[in-house]
């Protein structure tokens, strides 16, 4: 029965263009190279090379089977990868519970850099309203969450403050508040405002309800979605309606109240007690900074 070192002699032999490049590259002398193969052509019932010129090229059918057994070479490089990651401790899943307010691009850059320092760590990204993201935490369906600060402390996770997020008044251009020079919130009254409910009915304590009309979505991006069709106003994240304003798709509220844009504070939670492995204890402290 054939084995990976033939496989890995045809993959040498038909790239490096000769049984005695193969050899050198592989620390062998040139008869081993030539009897391997043609004990893998043995086994395969299959004339791998054309021997007939002075360089040895690959048959047709030898061709086809240099394509598998590269492929084959690839996968074995990553199971041995995998059982290295593995006798590292190094976590097989990791998932990272989430406000979509909160996926930054500073965040994007930190998973990219995730992947590369885990490959073999799959990530699983579950995206919720901040007043859900504590519960999946707490019972284990999110291994690492990141909120916006709840005052309610829960004493079954531990909290990490990590910065702030500004958020802006927002209306579509062509919509009645976009026309007024400045904003009381007895002028907010009449005009329908959308804001974010989690799946249990769960508001944020930061956005009161100060219209008598409110419609709820539970992500900012479906929130941004209904800004942008004019059904009313809101507050977004600044990363979400800086080009927006730029491109005037979208219209910063001029409130009276809003001296300075509101700034939240945002935390970052995990299981009481938790343990890390590598994987998880890497991408905790890189979340760290994605606010600075």
């Amino acid at each position: 029965m054939y084995n990976i070192e033939q496989l890995n002699m045809l993959v040498q032999s038909a790239e490096l263009g000769s049984f005695s490049a193969c050899a050198r590259k592989l620390g062998k002398v040139q008869s081993a190279i030539s009897q391997g193969i043609a004990n893998l052509e043995i086994d395969l019932d299959v004339t791998l090379f054309d021997r007939s010129t002075r360089k040895p090229t690959l048959t047709p059918e030898g061709e086809r089977i240099y394509h598998y057994a590269k492929a084959v070479l690839h996968q074995v490089m990553e199971l041995e990868k995998v059982a290295l990651a593995a006798g590292k401790a190094e976590e097989p899943l990791v998932k990272l519970a989430l406000d979509s307010a909160l996926f930054t691009p500073k965040l994007s850059q930190l998973l990219l850099q995730f992947s590369e320092k885990f490959p073999h760590t799959r990530l699983e990204v579950i995206t919720l309203a901040s007043t859900d993201i504590t519960a999946h935490v707490e019972s284990g369906r999110a291994d690492i969450g990141i909120i916006f600060a709840d005052p309610t402390f829960n004493r079954n996770v531990d909290l990490c403050f990590i910065g702030n997020l500004s958020f802006y008044g927002v209306c579509h251009p062509e919509h009645a508040l976009a026309t007024k020079e400045s904003l009381n919130a007895v002028d907010l009254i009449p005009h329908r405002q959308l804001l974010l409910r989690g799946e249990y009915g769960d508001e944020q304590h930061h956005f009161a309800a100060i219209s008598a009309n409110v419609w709820w979505a539970n992500s900012f991006e479906s929130i941004l979605t209904l800004v942008q069709q004019n059904v009313g106003w809101t507050y977004l994240p600044q990363h979400m309606v800086t080009d927006l304003f730029a491109e005037k798709k979208l219209h910063q509220l001029p409130v009276v109240f809003d001296h300075k844009p509101w700034n939240l504070q945002v935390d970052l939670l995990s299981a009481k007690g938790a343990s890390f492995g590598p994987a998880l204890k890497w991408l905790f402290e890189g979340l760290k900074t994605i606010l600075e």
